[in-house]
This record gives C-alpha cells, sequence and structure tokens, in this order.
C-alpha cells in the first residue's frame, strides 16, 4: 500500500488486501453496498454514478464495511466509509474505516483524481490522519453540489494547501 500522496499503478491499486480477518477489494457492483447505507440511514449514491468502491468482507462473505466514491474530471465525493458492528466483530472500526480510505486513495489516484471530499460523518480522527481539511461548501465541483450532508473535509494530493476563489473571481489560499 502506498502512502497518501505516493505514486501506485493501477493494478496496485484494485488488489485485494487483507487486513485482520478481512479482505478489502474493489466491489464489482456499487448495488452490494447499499444495505449498508440502509443500515446506518445514510443517503446511498445513485449506483450509476459510482465511478467504483471497496469493500471489506468477513469470512462468511458478508460485507462489512464500505466506501463509494463518484468522480468529476479529478476529484471524488467518498460516500462512506461505513462499518458495520455487531456483538461477534473482531476488528476495530476506525483502524477498518482507515484502511478503506487507503485503500480508496490509492485507487483514485491511480485513475489520475488529485482531490477528494467527503462528509465528516464522526470520523474526525480518520479524515485528519490522512490530511484531510475542512473545506466551504463552494469548494466543491459543481457536479457535488447539493450532496446531502452538513460539514466537508477535502484532501488534495496529500497536501492541505487549498486554492479558493472569493465572490471577485480573485483567489485566496486556505
Amino acid at each position: 500500500m502506498a502512502a497518501p500522496g505516493g505514486a501506485v499503478s493501477l493494478d496496485d491499486a484494485l488488489r485485494p488486501r487483507n487486513w485482520q480477518d478481512l479482505d478489502l477489494r474493489p466491489l464489482p457492483d456499487a448495488t452490494q453496498a447499499r444495505p449498508l447505507f440502509d443500515f446506518a440511514a445514510v443517503p446511498c449514491p445513485d449506483p450509476a454514478g459510482v465511478a467504483f468502491g471497496w469493500g471489506a468482507v468477513a469470512a462468511d462473505s458478508a460485507l462489512v464495511a464500505t466506501v463509494l466514491a463518484e468522480r468529476a474530471g479529478r476529484s471524488v465525493m467518498l460516500h462512506g466509509p461505513l462499518v458495520k458492528l455487531d456483538g461477534s466483530a473482531s476488528y476495530e472500526p476506525l483502524p477498518l474505516a482507515s484502511q478503506l480510505v487507503a485503500a480508496v486513495l490509492d485507487h483514485m489516484m491511480a485513475l489520475g483524481a488529485d482531490t477528494a471530499f467527503a462528509r465528516p460523518q464522526g470520523l474526525d480522527r480518520v479524515w485528519i490522519r490522512f490530511g484531510f481539511i475542512p473545506v466551504p461548501e463552494a469548494a466543491l465541483p459543481a457536479a457535488f453540489a447539493g450532496s446531502a450532508g452538513a460539514g466537508l473535509y477535502g484532501w488534495r494530493g496529500g497536501s492541505a494547501l487549498w486554492t479558493f476563489r472569493n465572490a471577485d473571481g480573485d483567489e485566496t489560499a486556505a
């Protein structure tokens, strides 16, 4: 696994990963993630607009965690990570969420995307660990504007350097 901001080939980015007793792998079909979004009562993106997704699969073939990504140019909007817990779970949710975010960042960079957006969902520790910073809604590409959720984090190629346009069209750094 490459560090955030590191170059990774598409073949390497798509390679399944093992973490604890789970298999982390790309989802062949975004609709596989729908039950987890329903379980968490989180809006699920339209599967037709999902560029790729990752999931964590338990030994019994159950999908226990997922992240879906929509793409617009060089940007992606992450939906998730969502982690299902039950009394028999042998994994910690935050480290599992971090593993999925690492896989998704590798995948998006291998596809040529360099900016990611995510809603907080109470995962501030995960986002900050990877260098995501709070950004204003105005930072979203038009394709993602109006997406459900409050608050927004952004990641740009592993850098916290952002440039925004103000109402006058002038650029300001954040």
